[in-house]
């Protein structure tokens, strides 16, 4: 085999391995939420803009910036913080949730979102606080897209 011709093999085998790569970290980085959370209840947003409506307190468990942007009209900002990997099985460990700057009263409901179901800041922080005893959670798992889709008010 030629130089030139092993040279090309080489690229085109560097090339596909890096293609390959790129792609099963692609695929498991997009990995939507699930759709439903044991302990919690998922809702649209006609159902969260509902809760809220009627004083339900409601939690941006996105980062402040992104809170700073918009967020809707008479949210906390809790920063979820993750390190951990976008799964179900995450490591809460790696991560930051100020759990203490939830209702105190733990019957109290809550409402909690996020960026939509590829960000999995709401889904987390809606597991820590069932874990942490809170029994009236509601997940708003379409989060800010779909509340600016529906032109809710936001801040």
């Amino acid at each position: 085999m030629s130089f030139k011709v092993q040279y090309n093999f080489k690229r085109v085998c560097i090339s596909l391995t890096a293609a390959t790569v790129l792609v099963f970290a692609n695929a498991a980085y997009a990995a939507d939420t699930p759709v439903s959370l044991k302990g919690a209840t998922t809702v649209d947003a006609a159902k969260a803009r509902s809760l809220i409506d009627s004083g339900v307190m409601v939690i941006d468990s996105r980062v402040a910036n992104e809170y700073a942007e918009s967020h809707i009209k008479g949210a906390v900002n809790v920063p979820y913080k993750e390190k951990s990997a976008k799964a179900v099985n995450f490591d809460a460990s790696q991560d930051s949730f100020d759990l203490s700057k939830l209702p105190a009263n733990k019957s109290t409901p809550i409402v909690i979102y996020c960026n939509g179901p590829e960000c999995w800041k709401s889904y987390k922080a809606s597991t820590e606080a069932i874990k942490a005893g809170h029994k009236s959670v509601y997940w708003f798992r379409l989060g800010m897209p779909e509340w600016k889709d529906k032109s809710y008010p936001t801040e």
